[in-house]
């Protein structure tokens, strides 16, 4: 009899699991993005990207081409910024109609939220998400990059720009393979990592190398929520998991569980070598 009652209650155990898992989102998945009802109204210009309304510039020619972009990014044109502590230095683009993945990827970002060239943005203050409470007293998450005005530099930000790789083999890199920009995490370990948690990160393509943008970590569309379908490259079970920031994969430090290591597996899509898969750990993704 307990035989039998032993295989129900495994799946009713995994069930749970998978539940855990899982969110339904109360707050709209824009999130800070809805730009206090602004929506994406505050970002795009359905209708005449490229002209001045409401008495200032909108955009420039060449915007509404791409992606009907409404924010003036002129004072960005040609501004150079190093990143990762001045390691990595990023050109930005000169035109909308660049057909480089910064535009979209870095430039577009940056018309908003730059403190150091881009003062005259919308964007006048921080916006904050609500943070944990194992974070600290500060509840304070600056949105503005490079400063929070005047003067100021990137160089205590991520590394970003057409300089700034991902690459495969090696100590410190995934057994990955790339073409075309693409990442194909297909080795024994990457793809081990992968059906641990998956690959969610999205490298901008130049000239068939994979780089880093803003983009290759964030989706500006969706704060709190990130999906995984049935079919994905993801071990994890289909559905919408929790997420901050608006980062790509499953990243919640508001999880409850002290063990969960949900974070630092989004970090180790990229930064292979402080993997559990890599240091031979057999830890897969804790929620």
């Amino acid at each position: 009899m307990k035989r039998f009652l032993l295989i129900p209650s495994m799946f009713l155990a995994g069930a749970g699991l998978a539940a855990a898992q899982m969110v339904s989102p109360t707050t709209d998945v824009l999130g800070a993005h809805l730009n206090y009802g602004r929506g994406c109204t505050a970002c795009h210009a359905p209708h005449s990207a490229s002209v001045t309304r409401v008495g200032f510039r909108r955009g420039e020619a060449g915007g509404g081409n791409t992606i009907l972009w409404g924010e003036d990014v002129t004072g960005l044109y040609g501004r150079v910024i190093a990143t990762g502590g001045g390691s990595y230095t990023e050109v930005l683009p000169t035109s909308m109609s660049a057909t480089t993945p910064d535009v979209n990827g870095i430039l577009s970002c940056l018309s908003c939220h730059d403190g150091n060239y881009a003062q005259n943005a919308m964007m006048k203050n921080k916006l904050y998400e609500t943070l944990p409470a194992s974070y600290g007293a500060g509840n304070s998450v600056p949105t503005l990059l490079g400063s929070s005005g005047s003067g100021g530099s990137f160089n205590g930000e991520h590394p970003m720009g057409l300089s700034a790789r991902m690459t495969c083999g090696g100590p410190t890199h995934w057994d990955c393979s790339q073409a075309n920009g693409v990442v194909s995490m297909k080795g024994a370990k990457s793809s081990r990592f992968v059906s641990n948690y998956g690959f969610f990160v999205k490298p901008g393509n130049y000239n068939g190398n994979a780089v880093i943008v803003c983009t290759t970590c964030h989706d500006q569309h969706s704060m709190n929520v990130v999906t995984v379908t049935k079919g994905s490259s993801s071990g994890l079970p289909p559905g919408n998991y929790a997420t901050m920031f608006f980062l790509r994969g499953p990243y919640n430090p508001k999880d409850p569980n002290p063990q969960s290591n949900q974070t630092a597996q989004f970090c180790r899509q990229c930064h292979g070598d402080k993997s559990n898969e890599m240091l031979g750990s057999t830890a897969g993704t804790v929620f």
